[in-house]
């Protein structure tokens, strides 16, 4: 929770707690109480609305010995009230219309790492303004709408900062009874360092610490490449410990090696760790606060209709919580009746098991083996030609039999996130489809999760190339249209548009080793996306216990990314104008060019800007393959024409929003002005 005294002070010498205890009626909700910290009016209008910004805490109660509880991991070994419930603190962030009146809809953000996410549907935000000013907001799609909107913590390893949104699940084991198990960190070092933190690097998530440094099981291992062989660190050659003002200090959450750590090579540790937090309370908990909106008559935001929305881990998280049929809360009340899950790829996570760090993923050449990318991949059955296993990912449909989801990636997460198996069989031999009540889009030649910031800086670009690093496609605006789709979906039933991706059978998938690049001078393309493997955690796996770190690997999925054009632009998904308009190269994968090791690999979620050829001319002298931008276009106006065709088409097929036609024009002829033929 939050370390800010001052913050605890405040919400107890508010006194609103007692004002908003709900009583019999909420505890079915399993919201037991909500209690507001801070409560004002955001500044200005939307589309005419007041909102107001909410901020406080959520306490929740869990029934062990409910169903719909069943799935949560160690909730029976959990610590009971009165009441023989398990307890649940989060925080959250509530932004809210002042007319409850013309509240219909909720959009519950299942915050990424702590950090709010639904503002990637905002254009135009004043990111140094205050949240209680409407600048910050920019055009504020989804306010405009009159939706509310519920920022929840639900992770248990945010690290402490005023900045995140924290979650307090119980704990399990006490000192007359431990409970214990392995746990394993794994970092790639690429830079000179000498203490490597036991939690995942990315949001500097809080590690479990090491129940006993002088654990003889309680290794260090260092190896060259992802499968390659682990070689033992001498234990005398590093302590759990971190330096401190030049100094090593004891930290169980910490490894501490005097010769330092050698850049280029990926660090393991496996150690043992004991009295581990019920982490799937948190997927409880997202469900209960969607509950508690649309069943509470005396909730702060009473509303009729509620769409989940994560992106990347989050995505995962839903993925994840759709898999396990957390979807009908404790009196088997539909919870959400949508999803948005945006750049989830093919996985879940570690978000209900024993010892599980939900900060943990799979990244190209991160964070390797963890329980991320895990079969079933597919919404309908598809059976494991490896394995024999036969499963789908919305196998288990308790609650969600009617909930409509979207599935949303962009160009990178089939070379960074196993996109591909999401429709494919395993043996790769056909297409697999998706539920009725189901969508899926892929923004061609996106990069993870967002655009690079436009322009991109001359600091970005390649050594020795035409290229930068990041991809500033602002598929922001493809996102806008799908959200608005996928609200009008769930509260008017209007049907969106089919889904649109790359496929086996329309041959705009293919295997990484055939996409057939464009030449361009001097930029090596990539080949090796992140691989999946099938994993063995142990006889436990099943029951949610890990008895094996790291897992013993099997053979590895079959994987896919689209095909692309002699642009080198994506084919088979939506795509946006820069890619119907082209003036640049937009790949969603950049390599780990100039990096200690590993240059053939990919960086996690990054892609790659390259402008066209000006010239013939241009185009001849330096032997690239791609067209030039005058041979594309000859001159300025005709190139506007494409963009103002493009642009209807966009709008036509619901893939871009009328009012957004403006801001899309605007950048083509930014970009134009940059790296477009010059006019005299």
């Amino acid at each position: 929770m939050k370390s800010t005294t001052g913050l605890r002070n405040l919400a107890f010498s508010l006194l609103i707690v007692a004002a908003l205890c709900l009583g019999a009626a909420s505890a079915s909700a399993r919201v037991v109480r909500i209690e507001i910290i801070s409560r004002a009016d955001i500044s200005g209008t939307f589309a005419g609305r007041t909102y107001e910004r909410i901020a406080g805490r959520v306490y929740f109660a869990f029934d062990p010995a409910n169903p719909a509880n069943a799935q949560i991991v160690d909730l029976q070994l959990a610590p009971r009230n009165s009441n023989g419930e398990v307890e649940a603190v989060s925080e959250f962030v509530m932004l809210r219309p002042k007319d409850a009146t013309a509240a219909d809809l909720a959009v519950v953000d299942i915050v990424n790492r702590g950090g709010l996410t639904t503002f990637v549907f905002n254009l135009d935000r004043n990111v140094r303004s205050s949240p209680l000013a409407a600048d910050f907001y920019g055009d504020a799609l989804l306010m405009k709408r009159g939706v509310t909107i519920v920022a929840l913590g639900w992770q248990w390893d945010v690290p402490p900062g005023a900045n995140s949104l924290h979650f307090q699940p119980p704990r399990v084991g006490s000192p007359a009874r431990p409970i214990t198990g392995l746990v394993r960190s794994d970092i790639t070092i690429d830079a000179p360092t000498r203490t490597i933190p036991l939690g995942h690097f990315l949001g500097a998530a809080v590690g479990y610490p090491v129940a006993n440094p002088s654990d003889r099981i309680n290794r260090l291992t260092v190896r060259d490449s992802p499968t390659g062989p682990r070689t033992i660190v001498p234990r005398n050659e590093w302590q759990f410990a971190r330096l401190s003002a030049g100094i090593a200090v004891a930290d169980p959450r910490s490894v501490y090696m005097a010769n330092g750590f050698t850049p280029g090579k990926i660090y393991e540790v496996v150690y043992r760790a004991k009295d581990p937090v019920v982490v799937g309370t948190g997927l409880a908990a997202v469900r209960d606060i969607m509950s508690y909106l649309k069943y509470d008559s005396s909730a702060i935001a009473h509303v009729r209709y509620g769409i989940g929305y994560g992106v990347s881990q989050t995505g995962r998280f839903i993925r994840h919580y759709l898999y396990q049929g957390f979807n009908a809360d404790e009196r088997g009340r539909v919870a959400f009746d949508g999803f948005f899950a945006h750049t989830a790829g093919a996985g879940r996570g570690s978000f209900n098991h024993r010892f599980a760090q939900p900060s943990r993923d799979a990244q190209p050449y991160s964070t390797f083996f963890y329980p991320t990318d895990v079969f079933p991949f597919t919404s309908v059955p598809t059976s494991d030609p490896v394995t024999g296993q036969r499963a789908g990912l919305r196998d288990n449909l308790r609650g969600s039999s009617a909930t409509r989801v979207f599935y949303v990636d962009g160009g990178h997460e089939y070379w960074g996130r196993a996109a591909s198996l999401t429709h494919t069989t395993p043996d790769g031999k056909r297409d697999v489809g998706f539920l009725p009540t189901e969508r899926r889009y892929v923004i061609s030649s996106a990069q993870h999760s967002s655009p690079s910031a436009w322009p991109l800086p001359d600091s970005e670009q390649i050594s020795g190339t035409s290229g930068y690093r990041g991809d500033p496609l602002d598929q922001r605006l493809a996102l806008r249209a799908l959200m608005s789709s996928l609200i009008d979906w769930v509260s008017l039933n209007k049907e969106p548009p089919a889904s649109t991706y790359p496929t086996l059978a329309q041959e705009t998938l293919v295997r990484p080793a055939d996409v057939q690049f464009p030449r361009i001078p001097n930029l090596p393309v990539a080949r090796i996306p992140n691989q999946p493997y099938r994993m063995d955690f142990g006889p436990r796996w099943s029951l949610g216990i890990i008895d094996r770190e790291p897992p013993t690997l099997g053979a590895p999925y079959l994987l896919f990314v689209s095909r692309v054009d002699s642009v080198g632009n994506e084919l088979g998904g939506i795509r946006s104008i820069e890619i119907v308009a082209p003036l640049a190269t937009y790949y969603p994968w950049q390599l780990r060019t100039g990096m200690p090791a590993a240059t053939d690999r990919l960086v996690s979620f990054r892609g790659t800007f390259i402008p066209l050829p000006r010239t013939e001319v241009e185009r001849r002298a330096s032997d690239d393959s791609r067209p030039s931008i005058e041979a594309l276009y000859g001159d300025r106006t005709r190139f506007l024409q494409r963009v103002d065709q493009s642009l209807s088409s966009l709008i036509a097929r619901r893939f871009l929003l009328p009012e957004d036609s403006t801001t899309a024009r605007n950048r083509m002829i930014d970009v134009w002005n940059r790296y477009g033929l010059r006019t005299k």
